[in-house]
C-alpha cells in the first residue's frame, strides 16, 4: 500500500484513515492506560506485525499548541503497544522512523474514553481455542514451534506447550472449556497425545482429581527415566530401537517416560544377556542375566578362596607400593597433583588392584559346575553374583567327601543281633554268649548323651570365650553353609527378607553395603564346613566377635506391620538404636517417591516445619500436593530431618517403676506373658 504524506496542517475532517511517520506518533497522555505493556508483550506485537502487517489502526489525533496550531505530531489515543512495537522493529533496522503508520484520525470522541474503551470492552479467546488455533498452524502449514513463535512472538518452549495442549481429546478440551477441567488438570493429560488413554484415566477419575493424580495416573504404565533399566539401556539405544520417550513439558520429567515398557525390558534384557556371556568366557558352566536377582534360586554358593600370589606377583606389588607413596607424598588428592603425577598415580592404583585380585580364586572344580547371575543393580549398574552351583552338580563342584556320622561304617544288623525286649536291654549276658564288638543299645546311648550334654551345657556356661566359639560356629554354619545340622547349640537364626516389604530395597546402595559384609565374610570362610569349627578357633578374639557381630546382624528385625503386632519387639529394637547411635539420615534421604509422594499435605508442611522452619512451612502450604512435594524435597535436602519411624530415640532414662500403668496396645501382649510364666 502506498503512503499517503499527511498534511501539516490539522485534519478537518474526523473518522477518516491517514499514515503518519512513525517518529511523527508520540504517546497520548490521555491513554488510560497508566502501566506500560511488559517487554514480552512488546516482542509479540512486533513479531506480529514483522509478520502479517499491521492488522488493526492506531486510533491518533493531532497534537495542537497553546495557541490552536498543530505541531505536526499525532498523539496516539489507542495503539500505544503498536506503537512501540513499531519503535522496536525500527531500533532493530527493520524498518525506518520515516515507515508510514496506518492511523485512524478522531477528534470527535473523548481520547481518554478511546483509550478505556480499548482496553475493557473486549473478551479474550478462550485458552482452548488458542491452543487448537496453533495446532491446526502447525498441522496445516507444517510450521514447527520455532516459526509459530518467531510469528506470535513466543518463545519455542512456550509454542510447544501450546502445541501439546491443543493435541489433547476434542472431549477433553470441550469438558475444558465448560470449566469441567483446570488448566492445571488439561496440562496434566497433555503429558500424552494418546487421546484413547487421555479419556479412559478421565472416566476413571472420582472426586479427587489433583493434577498429580491424572499424571500418575496417565503414566502408569510407562517408565520413568530414572528407572534402572532406562538408565542401563539409555535413551539413546530405546530411542533408535524405535521407542518413544513421553516428556511433560509442563513440570520437570527428570528425562521423561519411557512409553515402551515391554521393548525397555526385551533391550534391558539383551544387553543384560550380552555382559553374562562375558562372564561365562571365564569359563562358567552358565551364567544367567535376570534384571532381578533370583532369590528364590534355591543353589549352594561357593566363594572363592584364598590364593598365595607368585614370587613375580609379590615383589612386583611391593615395587608399586613404593611408588605409589612416593608420588602421592605431599598431596592430599589427585587435584593438586600435576597432570602426569596423577596419571601415573591413577595407573599404578589400577595394578595393584588387579594383582590384590589375584588373591583369591574360586576352585577350578566350581567355575566348570557353576554359574553366575548377571542382574541390574539400583543404579542401573551392572551386578555380577558367582558361584552358584546348581544341585545336580553339587557333588562335582565339591568333591570333598562329607564326614560320615559316627556308627556309619559299623555293620548292620543281622536277625541274629536283634536287641533285646523293652526293659531288658540293660540285662547282662553273665554266660558271656554275645559277640565280641557288638554296639550298646539306642536307649543306653540315649542316656550316656544326656548325661554328657548336661555336662557339657556347665562347662561350657563356665567358659565364656568357648561359649562364644560354640555360639558364633552354629550361627555361621548355618547363615553361611545352610547346613542347620553343623553346629550343636539348638540355635536357629531367622534371617527376614524384606524385599516383600519395600520395594526395591535390596537394590540399595545400603543393601549393597549389607552384601558387601556377608561377601567379606564368605570368601574367607573354608569351603567344607566340616573346617569351619578350626577356623572360628583360630581367628584372634577380635575378629571371632566381629563374625558374630554380623551373623547376629543378619537376624534383625524392626519391622512394624499392622498384623503382627508386637511392642515389646519394636522397643527393644528402638533401645539398640538407641545404643547403637544410629542416624538413618548417612543412608536414606527425603524425596519425593521415598516420601513427600506418599503422604499428605499435611505430613509434608509438618515436616518443613520441623526440618526448616514454620516460615517456610507457610510459604509452601498453599501449593498444590505436586508443587508442595517437590519444594520440600529442596528445602529439606541436607537437613538430616527423617520420620518419626526412622528416627532413633534419645537413651532411656530410668525404666519405668513397678505398677506403672501398661499402655492399651501393650494389654494383650502382657496377659500372654503372664500367663506363660
Amino acid at each position: 500500500m502506498n503512503a499517503v504524506t499527511e498534511t501539516v496542517a490539522a485534519e478537518p475532517v474526523s473518522g477518516v484513515e491517514i499514515f503518519v511517520p512513525l517518529a511523527k506518533l508520540k504517546k497520548s497522555p490521555r491513554n488510560a492506560r497508566k502501566v506500560s505493556h511488559g517487554e514480552a508483550a512488546i516482542e509479540a506485537l512486533a513479531a506480529s506485525i514483522q509478520h502479517k502487517g499491521l492488522i488493526q489502526n492506531l486510533v491518533v489525533e493531532p497534537e495542537i499548541k497553546e495557541d490552536g496550531t498543530p505541531t505536526g505530531y499525532y498523539l496516539v489515543t489507542a495503539g500505544e503497544g503498536r506503537r512501540l512495537a513499531m519503535l522496536l522493529r525500527a531500533k532493530r533496522k527493520q524498518i525506518k522512523k520515516s515507515e508510514p503508520v496506518r492511523c485512524w484520525l478522531d477528534t470527535a470522541n473523548d481520547p481518554s474514553e478511546i483509550s478505556l474503551d480499548e482496553n475493557v470492552t473486549r473478551t479474550n479467546m478462550h485458552p482452548a481455542d488458542e491452543f487448537e488455533r496453533f495446532r491446526e498452524l502447525a498441522d496445516g502449514k507444517g510450521w514447527g514451534a520455532e516459526e509459530i513463535g518467531a510469528r506470535f512472538g513466543k518463545t519455542a518452549a512456550v509454542v510447544k506447550q501450546r502445541l501439546r495442549l491443543g493435541a489433547v481429546s476434542p472431549k477433553l478440551l470441550q469438558v475444558y472449556r465448560e470449566d469441567g477441567l483446570t488448566l492445571d488438570q488439561l496440562m496434566a493429560f497433555a503429558i500424552t497425545e494418546d487421546h484413547a488413554r487421555q479419556e479412559q484415566v478421565f472416566a476413571g477419575l472420582h472426586h479427587n482429581r489433583e493434577p498429580w493424580i491424572i499424571r500418575r495416573d496417565m503414566t502408569a504404565s510407562n517408565v520413568p527415566a530414572t528407572d534402572r533399566r532406562a538408565l542401563f539401556v539409555g535413551a539413546d539405544a530405546y530411542v533408535e530401537a524405535g521407542g518413544n520417550i513421553i516428556r511433560d513439558l509442563f513440570s520437570e520429567d527428570r528425562g521423561g517416560f519411557f512409553e515402551d515398557a515391554g521393548l525397555l525390558d526385551t533391550l534391558a534384557a539383551e544387553k543384560l544377556q550380552g555382559v553374562a556371556e562375558e562372564i561365562q568366557a571365564e569359563g562358567w558352566k552358565w551364567a544367567e542375566a535376570h534384571i532381578d536377582y533370583p532369590h528364590a534360586h534355591g543353589m549352594r554358593r561357593f566363594y572363592p578362596q584364598s590364593v598365595p600370589l607368585s614370587d613375580e606377583d609379590e615383589a612386583r606389588l611391593e615395587a608399586l607400593s613404593t611408588e605409589h607413596d612416593e608420588l602421592a607424598e605431599g598431596y592430599s588428592s589427585y587435584d593438586e597433583m600435576p597432570e602426569d603425577v596423577a596419571a601415573r598415580l591413577e595407573a599404578v592404583s589400577d595394578e595393584i588392584d588387579a594383582i590384590s585380585e589375584k588373591r583369591s580364586a574360586y576352585d577350578a572344580h566350581v567355575i566348570a559346575h557353576g554359574g553366575a547371575f548377571v542382574v541390574l543393580h539400583h543404579d542401573g549398574s551392572v551386578r555380577v553374583e558367582r558361584g552358584f552351583v546348581r544341585l545336580e552338580d553339587e557333588a562335582l563342584a565339591d568333591p570333598q567327601p562329607e564326614p560320615e556320622a559316627e556308627g556309619d561304617a559299623l555293620p548292620p544288623q543281622t536277625v541274629e543281633d536283634e536287641q533285646p525286649e523293652d526293659g531288658d536291654e540293660d540285662v547282662q549276658d553273665v554266660e558271656g554268649d554275645e559277640e565280641p564288638g557288638k554296639p550298646i543299645s539306642d536307649s543306653l546311648t540315649r542316656d550316656l548323651s544326656a548325661y554328657r550334654t548336661l555336662a557339657l551345657r556347665v562347662a561350657l556356661a563356665d567358659q565364656i570365650d568357648m561359649a562364644l566359639v560354640a555360639l558364633t560356629h552354629t550361627l555361621t554354619a548355618q547363615l553361611f553353609y545352610s547346613y542347620a545340622e553343623a553346629g550343636c547349640l539348638e540355635v536357629r537364626p531367622t534371617v527376614t527378607p524384606l524385599g516383600s516389604h519395600a520395594d526395591s530395597i535390596e537394590d540399595t546402595p545400603l543393601a549393597a553395603r549389607a552384601g558387601e559384609q556377608r561377601e567379606a565374610w564368605a570368601e574367607r570362610m573354608p569351603r567344607d564346613v566340616a573346617d569351619l569349627w578350626g577356623f572360628i578357633v583360630a581367628l584372634d578374639d577380635e575378629k571371632r566377635l566381629a563374625l558374630l557381630a554380623h551373623c547376629a546382624s543378619r537376624t534383625v528385625n524392626a519391622l512394624r506391620l499392622p498384623w503382627d503386632r508386637k511392642p515389646r519387639t519394636l522397643q527393644t529394637a528402638d533401645r539398640l538404636a538407641s545404643a547403637l547411635a544410629l542416624d538413618v539420615a548417612k543412608d536414606w534421604t527425603p524425596t519425593v517417591d521415598s516420601y513427600f509422594g506418599r503422604v499428605t499435605k499435611a505430613h509434608i508442611v509438618e515436616a518443613v516445619a520441623e526440618g526448616v522452619s514454620e516460615d517456610a512451612a507457610r510459604r509452601i502450604a498453599d501449593m498444590k500436593k505436586p508443587d508442595m512435594a517437590r519444594a520440600a524435597e529442596q528445602l529439606l535436602a541436607g537437613t538430616g530431618w527423617l520420620p518419626a519411624v526412622l528416627r532413633t530415640p534419645q537413651p532411656e532414662g530410668e525404666q519405668p517403676t513397678e505398677g506403672e500403668a501398661i499402655k492399651p496396645q501393650d494389654a494383650d501382649e502382657d496377659a500372654y506373658a503372664v500367663a506363660a510364666e
